[in-house]
């Protein structure tokens, strides 16, 4: 076992490299001298050798249904217990001593990475640049294992309570069973993609097809048969079929307008498979998530454009949409701080990059830019140089950056009239725009990384919902006053800033929403590399 244990490789199992958890491993087996955990002297039979425990044999039970969990069976030898556990009962010739060793030491590997998977992800998010740390989540394996589950007369029990606690999370979990179970029936006949956009009432001969996949997919009412969908005329597209597309268009973040077009139509059919994974990936993403807040968080889910706020009981209490940033360069980041203020009518201090590649170059064209604009030159001291026109020199030093362009408050200012600001290395804050239009806008990445809200006001009010003296009318006069005023917080709040491209809602509904900034290819080949992950 010692010798096992220190090559840090077991070719017995699916992943034979242990390397990274070989120290945990160590410290599991060192302390008892090496000797076996798992396996224990049958009762009342002498002539057999050591058997699995009752809790070996559920600690098995777990990892051979770790599909259910999002996780891989196969990646904790799920298929290999039963053909290992008969090998035990052998009594001609009966397991060997290095057959006994092998067998506890693959137990200890799989339910240490079965454990650290479900807890905090196979990788760190770390290794994708990502603001969310998971040290401090971090169990010590071998000390859990010794002290709650070895012995334990139920391991399932201590294993929920690895899992995020999350009603989210939970609701995932629940989903992903039910997509699982879909996949296996297959994805039904394929949906033709249609030459031209299908609008209500027109016809459509594959009506009764398109039926029963939004059937299957649950946007049509399971007592409603694919014959019945479409009336007295299957053939056309109309009633509770159109009825179901808009369902199925707003779970996946397109226009509910009914039309079965191009779009909606690659959407169908995407295989079920491909939305088992979608699932999973959130799942991984759930298990990166600090497992307490101070207090109830806001959360900006990117690919969703989607802003909530929590109350104790995780429950939504305000919603409303987002612009983030751009898929090409300017990436909203994933991350948690606590917000800690916010400023009425603030200034926009612009980005040096954005002055440099943007500004400078209008500029250089239009001399009165700044005034029409509602901009300023500013020192590094906050001083205001000028705000009419811009000499050679003072374009020089805005190119170097030695001196700095803001726009004055108002309500044509960048930010709109409140900005939020919760500290990060990003520079990313959230505020209002005056560019309401966007929100209509099924896709809304158009920042440089900054995320807009749809209606400030009401974050505002939300944020400052413990004092009093801010009502929604003083708020209102702070907004269209003349001075910017600075509000500190009382209680930072949690700000968590995630992409996850399936979310499942408080009445189990799954949306499903595009990889608009290649996250999930990304976190996809990675997991296909199999362990030792990125930790």
């Amino acid at each position: 076992m010692q010798a096992l244990v220190e090559s840090g490789h077991l070719a017995d199992l699916r992943w034979p490299d242990f390397t990274d958890y070989r120290a945990h491993v160590k410290d599991f087996y060192e302390p008892v001298g090496y000797g076996l955990g798992w396996l224990r002297a049958a009762q009342g039979a002498p002539q057999s050798g050591p058997q699995a425990t009752d809790q070996a044999m559920a600690v098995i039970t777990l990892l051979e249904s770790a599909d259910n969990k999002g996780l891989h069976a196969e990646d904790y030898d799920g298929p290999r217990w039963p053909e290992r556990l008969a090998r035990l009962r052998q009594t001609n010739p009966p397991p060997t001593e290095d057959d006994l060793a092998r067998f506890d030491l693959a137990l200890t590997v799989s339910l240490m990475r079965y454990i650290s998977d479900l807890h905090i992800g196979k990788v760190n998010p770390r290794h994708f640049n990502f603001g969310l740390n998971i040290e401090n989540k971090k169990y010590k394996l071998q000390e859990l294992i010794r002290q709650k589950i070895i012995d334990s007369p139920n391991p399932g029990d201590v294993l929920a309570q690895v899992e995020p606690q999350f009603a989210g999370y939970q609701r995932t979990v629940k989903a992903l069973q039910a997509y699982l179970a879909l996949a296996k029936q297959g994805d039904g006949e394929p949906i033709a993609i249609p030459a031209a956009p299908i609008h209500p009432g027109e016809a459509y001969a594959q009506s009764p097809q398109l039926a029963a996949r939004l059937a299957l997919l649950g946007d049509l009412p399971a007592n409603t048969s694919a014959a019945s969908a479409g009336g007295d005329t299957p053939a056309i597209y109309q009633g509770v079929l159109v009825d179901a597309v808009k369902h199925f268009q707003r779970r996946h973040g397109l226009d509910p307008n009914g039309v079965f077009d191009l779009r909606t139509a690659h959407e169908i059919d995407v295989p079920l498979a491909r939305r088992v994974l979608q699932l999973q990936m959130a799942l991984e993403r759930w298990r990166w998530i600090p497992p307490e807040f101070q207090r109830p968080p806001i959360v900006v889910n990117v690919p969703e454009f989607q802003l909530r706020a929590f109350n104790a009981q995780q429950q939504v209490e305000l919603t409303m949409r987002v612009v983030v940033g751009r898929a090409y360069q300017h990436q909203t980041p994933v991350f948690t701080e606590n917000m800690r203020y916010l400023i009425f009518r603030p200034y926009w201090n612009v980005p040096i990059s954005i002055q440099r590649a943007e500004m400078v170059p209008k500029l250089r064209k239009n001399p009165g830019y700044l005034e029409k604009e509602n901009l300023e030159m500013v020192d590094h001291e906050g001083h205001v140089i000028g705000s009419g026109s811009v000499s050679d020199e003072q374009l020089k030093d805005l190119a170097a950056g030695r001196i700095q362009i803001r726009q004055k408050p108002g309500p044509n200012n960048s930010l709109g009239l409140v900005k939020f600001l919760f500290p990060n290395q990003y520079d990313v804050y959230l505020h209002g725009t005056p560019a309401q239009e966007l929100f209509a806008k099924t896709r809304r990445d158009f920042s440089h990384g900054c995320i807009r809200l749809e209606d400030p006001a009401k974050l505002a009010a939300w944020v400052l919902s413990d004092k009093p003296e801010w009502t929604p009318d003083r708020i209102k006069a702070a907004m269209n006053g003349t001075a910017s005023t600075q509000v500190n917080l009382d209680k930072p709040i949690p700000v968590l800033i995630l992409y996850s491209t399936a979310v499942v809602q408080a009445n189990g509904e799954v949306d499903f929403f595009d990889d608009i900034y290649g996250h999930d290819s990304e976190l996809e080949k990675v997991l296909a590399k199999g362990y030792p992950y990125p930790g």
